[in-house]
């Protein structure tokens, strides 16, 4: 995805509505605006885990993502980040036992031994 020369990212997964990606490709086929939902998948490592708590987190935010997930796969976690006020908020971090669900996805729903 690249917002500006000097904003871009290579996310692991994002979903985007095809109202927006109908408005939102370069020429070169490049995402330029923000999809509904970005998915990150932490690597090993302090950095990795800064930069996708912080700088992606913030980048995500002003470019009007709507949701944003991060898997720690590791831990066997799952934050999610959801647009409140104008900015990407924590609303939730889910556990093995958990399910997760999406207002973006209706009537998608999975357990999270499913995904670990």
């Amino acid at each position: 995805m690249i917002f500006t020369p000097t904003d871009a990212v290579i996310p692991d997964v994002v979903w985007i509505s095809q109202e927006r990606l109908a408005n939102g490709l370069d020429e070169a086929g490049h995402l330029t605006i923000a999809p509904e939902l970005v998915i990150e998948v932490l690597s090993p490592g302090e950095l990795n885990e800064q930069r996708n708590k912080e700088v992606n987190l913030k980048l995500y935010s002003l470019h009007g993502v709507q949701e944003y997930w991060i898997v720690n796969w590791q831990l066997k976690t799952l934050e999610i980040y959801r647009r409140q006020a104008a900015q990407l908020q924590l609303v939730a971090t889910l556990l093995e036992r958990d399910s997760i669900s999406s207002p973006l996805l209706p009537g998608f729903s999975s357990p999270m031994t499913q995904i670990f």
